[in-house]
């Protein structure tokens, strides 16, 4: 069962003014279109400002001065940070601790922190140390070694390789690999030595790894990601690598090995950096685009290879018209080409 909230207790609590009456109660948050008179709602983008009017909830989350078509209000800075802070109040339970369960895998000389949850089918190896609060779901692996801070949840079938180290309140979704080994093989002829990697991965605090990633060990030293970064699912992250603060990796993307990530970068779906380079604070590259060099800071790019994002739009404004553009070209050829023989013939 839902708590219930007045909208007064609610704007106290995201720091919001009601408009309209505030003793009214709600018990969840729904959309715009399928809310109802028991439901909050929330209005971030002005291009759905209409459907205020149709909405059915008991309370729009909205910016200050947005038009209301006389429905309750609680209006906020941030009206999307305001609704994933409801979410968290109403819908987010803290884990209770349970404790080793039968069936959990335990090596020896494990430190386990206090009110922790290891599921049966969890495999947790020698000298590992795990913090309090920490979770660990069926099929997960940590190797020898590893260290898991406070208030962590490895999910399952998630894999901490030898050594590795992670800070407080990391998540690592289903199926992500922390530390396997970087991709790095001599060439021995016609045929690849291969080269130990015996460095590791340290994620930082608050860092949360997306399902199926893969973030490789360091040949020598560390992998690196630094507090607050998320990755999303299908991230390569190469050996030697390090990302800044607050980074936001977003899907299938990949970054070649020993490559130098600043704070707050944004890369989108499906960019593809090259090794050895570095990318500024505050960049935001955009979907799809290839990095084969350095990017300076505080800039937006887009494209394969990169460029200033203003010039690839009009690059890209272009591209209907090449078809025409072609045939205007070959008709010019062909006139200056005719021009040419009446000038030689005279």
């Amino acid at each position: 069962m839902l708590a219930t909230r007045t909208l007064k207790e609610l704007a106290e609590y995201l720091g919001g003014e009601v408009k309209g009456d505030e003793n009214i109660a709600v018990n969840g948050l729904a959309p715009l279109e399928s809310a109802g008179p028991d439901k909050i709602t929330f209005l971030a983008n002005p291009k759905y400002a209409a459907k205020v009017a149709e909405t059915g909830a008991a309370c729009v989350l909205m910016s200050p001065g947005a038009e209301r078509h006389g429905r309750n209000a609680i209006e906020v800075a941030n009206p999307y940070l305001a609704f994933a802070k409801l979410l968290t109040l109403f819908y987010t339970r803290p884990h209770p601790p349970l404790g080793v369960l039968p069936e959990a895998n335990i090596g020896t000389m494990v430190a386990l922190g206090e009110d922790i949850s290891v599921y049966p089918g969890a495999c947790i190896g020698n000298n590992v140390s795990i913090g309090d609060r920490t979770v660990v779901h069926s099929g997960a692996v940590i190797y020898e070694g590893a260290a898991i801070g406070d208030d962590c949840v490895i999910h399952a079938n998630a894999v901490v390789r030898e050594r590795c180290r992670l800070g407080n309140r990391c998540i690592i979704q289903p199926g992500a690999v922390i530390g396997s080994d970087g991709f790095g093989y001599a060439p021995d002829g016609r045929a690849y030595y291969r080269i130990p990697q015996i460095g590791i991965v340290v994620l930082e605090d608050d860092v949360e790894i997306g399902a199926n990633c893969c973030i490789d060990r360091a040949a020598l030293e560390v992998t690196l990601i630094r507090r607050g970064t998320k990755l999303d699912n299908l991230v390569q992250i190469a050996h030697n690598c390090q990302i800044g603060e607050d980074c936001m990796i977003v899907s299938q993307v990949g970054i070649s090995g020993s490559t130098k990530i600043g704070d707050h970068v944004t890369l989108a779906g499906q960019v593809g950096v090259a090794g050895h380079l570095s990318i500024g604070d505050n960049v935001l590259v955009g979907a799809q685009s290839g990095v084969p060099g350095s990017l300076p800071a505080n800039a937006a790019y887009s494209g394969s290879p990169t460029m200033p994002h203003k010039e690839w739009l009009r690059a890209m404004a272009v591209v209907p018209r090449l078809p025409e553009l072609k045939k205007s070209i070959s008709s010019l050829e062909k006139r200056i080409a005719e021009l040419e023989a009446k000038l030689i013939e005279t």
